[in-house]
């Protein structure tokens, strides 16, 4: 087979946050599908030491000269979440293909407005879930699907840390601060695209901080027509994560995603005894999951495969999300999307 090579998109990056200085633009740097080529911050002095220390050509003093950069083929996205929808759209208007980070919106209502400019302009919309790029998870999606364990009936899943700051952006209701949307979406997509459908109706409980009002712990079950989700998340709890799927004949154990240069696991249990004698254990090669989900959006923009995460897909998740925060005050159950 003839391999397909393609030239490296042109890309931007949109805020000097963390996770984009410490993980996605470094993780693109790996990828010879990426070529980071500006960095913009409403601060010229932070955009100008973020490009020296990651050798990023330009910098730019506000995010409007660069979705202006003709040169600029497509940006990424680590803003405040509220901020997301907003700049999405600006960047789309321009010309830009648009990677932006989880949540892509604070409800499904404010996303739907990405559907409307992606059609309208024909650029590629994605949200930056690179748990659906890894290895580690296309793997427990094939064995799903090859009925290794029997049928799919359970998912359950955990993701807490412990931070209480409260000049921290997720700190911030307004901002779409809290829990559910900063670690709760983890455990919804992943239970939403294993189960390959949405959720019928589901339930929440929310513990608020009591200065901050964000919730800084949640609880949340998803009946599914084949099954159920249970998850918890956290962000004032120890850190821990895990992630357990079972069927009706085994079961396997994950982490929803690991540290660049960690190596990933999975755990098979084919449920022969409770010691877990038939447990097999399934390495991977050390990827760096940003530097994947960098190809593979890279991919989608020259016309090689699609969108991970499309717009459709983050819809879907902002719905549940909407509807386990609905359900939190009415203390029922509530069908998203309603």
């Amino acid at each position: 087979m003839t391999e397909v090579r393609i030239a490296p998109v042109r890309w931007g990056v949109l805020g000097a946050a963390n996770i984009a200085l410490k993980k996605v633009i470094p993780g693109m740097k790996k990828s010879a599908l990426a070529d980071v080529v500006a960095i913009a911050s409403r601060d010229i002095a932070k955009a100008r030491t973020a490009a020296n220390e990651l050798g990023i050509p330009r910098a730019y003093g506000s995010y409007q000269e660069l979705i202006d950069d003709p040169d600029i083929e497509a940006v990424y996205i680590p803003l405040p979440n509220h901020l997301h929808v907003p700049w999405s759209i600006r960047a789309a208007e321009r010309g830009k293909h648009v990677l932006c980070e989880k949540p892509i919106a604070l409800t499904a209502k404010e996303a739907r407005q990405l559907l409307e400019v992606r059609d309208k302009t024909g650029v590629k919309i994605g949200e930056a879930f690179m748990v659906r790029t890894h290895p580690q998870w296309l793997r427990v999606k094939e064995i799903v699907a090859s009925g290794r364990i029997g049928e799919l009936r359970l998912i359950s899943g955990h993701f807490s840390y412990y931070r209480r700051d409260p000049a921290d952006i997720r700190s911030r209701v307004e901002w779409g601060g809290g829990a559910l949307m900063d670690v709760g979406c983890y455990p919804i997509t992943i239970s939403r695209w294993l189960f390959g459908a949405e959720p019928i109706e589901v339930v929440g409980l929310i513990d608020r901080d009591s200065d901050m009002k964000i919730d800084r712990l949640t609880s949340g079950l998803l009946r599914f027509e084949r099954g159920q989700a249970t998850f918890s998340c956290a962000m004032q709890l120890v850190a821990y994560q895990a992630v357990q799927i079972f069927g009706t004949t085994g079961r396997i154990a994950a982490s929803f995603h690991s540290t660049p240069g960690d190596e990933a696991r999975i755990l098979v249990d084919d449920g022969s005894d409770l010691r877990g004698g038939g447990i097999e254990t399934i390495t991977f090669d050390l990827v760096d999951q940003f530097s994947l989900q960098a190809d593979r959006f890279s991919e989608a923009i020259r016309g090689v495969g699609i969108v991970p995460v499309s717009l459709e897909d983050a819809m879907g998740n902002m719905s549940v999300i909407d509807a386990l925060f609905r359900s939190a005050e009415s203390h029922g159950w509530e069908r998203p999307g309603s």
